[in-house]
């Protein structure tokens, strides 16, 4: 397998893998994406989301519109500038998949424990250069660089 079949794969499972999760929350990958960005990143305002998530405003508009009317975020006002709204993770409704998560770290952690460590380097190095290409192709395609 070359190296374009093996990202195409990796790729492809990954995000079936977060359409799954999301489907799970009754959300679409992109409402996942964006609830999982608001919640590690603590409240921010729709258009930085939308920066990140590549989308235009009118788009972020609607799937923040969505993902409050599911109870998982909400607009609140920022402190620091009453003109300006943020969207925040709403605690209460944060969604529940540590045991999504638990089984796919345990499944992880029993992969990776079946290679050495100079073996691990390079999975590593492997992953981290993935990561890489992705970010300059997902930023080339967004037309941002």
């Amino acid at each position: 397998m070359d190296g374009a079949e093996l990202g195409w794969e990796l790729s492809t499972t990954v995000a079936l893998f977060h359409e799954a999760v999301a489907r799970r929350l009754r959300l679409n990958a992109a409402d996942h994406k964006a609830l999982r960005i608001v919640t590690r990143q603590g409240p921010l305002p729709a258009g930085a989301l939308a920066a990140q998530l590549g989308l235009g405003a009118s788009a972020v508009t609607a799937l923040v519109d969505r993902l409050e009317r599911a109870g998982y975020v909400r607009r609140v006002t920022d402190p620091a500038d009453r003109r300006r709204v943020l969207v925040s993770a709403d605690g209460d409704q944060d969604p529940d998949l540590s045991g999504i998560f638990a089984d796919l770290g345990r499944e992880m952690t029993a992969l990776v424990g079946k290679y050495d460590e100079r073996e691990l380097a390079t999975i590593a190095d492997y992953v981290r250069g993935t990561i890489a290409v992705f970010e300059t192709q997902t930023t080339r395609l967004a037309g941002t660089g």
